[in-house]
C-alpha cells in the first residue's frame, strides 16, 4: 500500500483510495495523477508540516499494489470482502485490510474508486448515511446512489464512517478513467479540499439494495440494464442453474452483468426517494 499526503485547501481531511481491486486500473491512475498535480507536497511522516495548522490533509492511497501489478482482482482474497481483516492473517488482502482501514479512519470524508464489467451509468454507494456522505454523493455528477446497508458488511464503506464508493464505469475503459477523475475532483471541491471552482450539488436518486442475485453455471443471460425497472413477472437473468423471475413491481438491478462476477448476476434494489444536497449546497 502506498500513501501520499498533500495539504487540503481547507480544514477538512479527506482520502481518495484507488486500486482496491487490481483489475480496476482507473483508480490508481486517478490517484497518481492527483499526486502529480496537487500543489504543496506533504509526506505522511518525517517532512516539514505546512505552517497553517488549520488546514487538513488530502490523503491519496494506492491500496493493492501486488494485485495491480498482476492485473488481477486480488492475490489471495477479495480486499473489499475482507474487512475488518486480520493483521496476522496469512492471506495478503486480509492482512492488508486493517492497514488500509487505519490509513483512512478518522477522515472527514473518504472516496473509494471502483470500476466494473457492468454497464453505465456510473453511481455511488454508501452503507451509512452521514452529513459527510450526503455532501460527497450530491457533490458528484452521479444520478444514482446505492444504499448497501442491508448487503455485505465486509466492504470499506461498511466499516469506515463517511466513506462512499463510486463505480466510475467499465473496467479498463478510458471513459471510466475520465469520469472517475471528474467525480474525484468534484468530491474534493465538495469538501473544500480544493478551491479552484465552487462545488455543485444536485439531488441524487437513492436505490436501496436488498438482495444479491446468485449465479450458478453454464451460459449466463441478463435481460435488464442497471436501474431499469423490471416488470412484475419478467425474468431478470438466467443460466443453466437459476431462472430469476421478479414477482413484484418496482425492482431495479444494480451491477447487472453476465460476466462481471463469478457468483452473482447483480443486486436487486428499489428506488426509495432522493438524497437532497446539504443545506449550504448549491442547486
Amino acid at each position: 500500500m502506498e500513501v501520499i499526503d498533500r495539504p487540503s485547501a481547507g480544514p477538512a481531511s479527506v482520502a481518495v483510495v484507488g486500486g482496491i481491486h487490481g483489475d480496476e486500473p482507473a483508480g490508481e491512475r486517478i490517484v497518481r495523477r492527483l499526486a502529480e498535480t496537487l500543489p504543496g507536497e506533504r509526506e505522511a511522516a518525517g517532512a516539514e508540516i505546512d505552517e497553517d495548522e488549520s488546514r487538513g490533509t488530502i490523503r491519496l492511497i494506492v491500496a493493492n499494489e501486488p494485485a495491480l501489478a498482476a492485473g488481477t482482482r486480488y492475490t489471495d482474497t477479495d480486499l473489499n470482502r475482507a474487512f475488518p481483516g486480520d493483521a496476522d492473517g496469512e492471506e495478503y488482502e486480509r492482512a492488508l485490510a486493517p492497514r488500509l482501514r487505519a490509513a483512512v479512519e478518522g477522515m472527514d470524508a473518504v472516496l473509494a474508486i471502483h470500476a466494473s464489467h457492468s454497464a453505465p451509468p456510473p453511481f455511488a454507494i454508501y452503507s451509512r448515511l452521514t452529513d459527510s456522505v450526503r455532501r460527497t454523493v450530491t457533490g458528484m455528477p452521479v444520478d444514482y446512489v446505492l444504499d448497501s446497508g442491508r448487503l455485505r458488511s465486509t466492504t470499506l464503506d461498511s466499516v469506515v464512517d463517511h466513506t462512499v464508493s463510486v463505480e466510475v464505469g467499465r473496467q479498463g475503459s478510458e471513459e471510466a478513467a475520465e469520469f472517475g477523475s471528474e467525480a474525484t475532483v468534484a468530491f474534493l471541491r465538495a469538501h473544500g479540499a480544493i478551491t479552484d471552482e465552487a462545488p455543485t450539488f444536485t439531488e441524487t436518486t437513492v436505490v436501496e439494495g436488498y438482495e444479491e442475485v446468485p449465479k450458478g453455471g453454464g451460459e449466463p443471460h441478463v435481460h435488464y440494464a442497471n436501474f431499469e425497472e423490471i416488470p412484475a413477472g419478467a425474468v431478470f437473468a438466467h443460466d443453466d442453474v437459476y431462472t430469476h423471475r421478479v414477482e413484484e413491481a418496482g425492482v431495479v438491478p444494480i451491477l447487472a452483468s453476465e460476466q462481471g462476477y463469478d457468483d452473482i448476476f447483480g443486486i436487486y434494489g428499489r428506488i426509495t426517494g432522493t438524497l437532497e444536497p446539504p443545506e449550504d449546497g448549491l442547486s
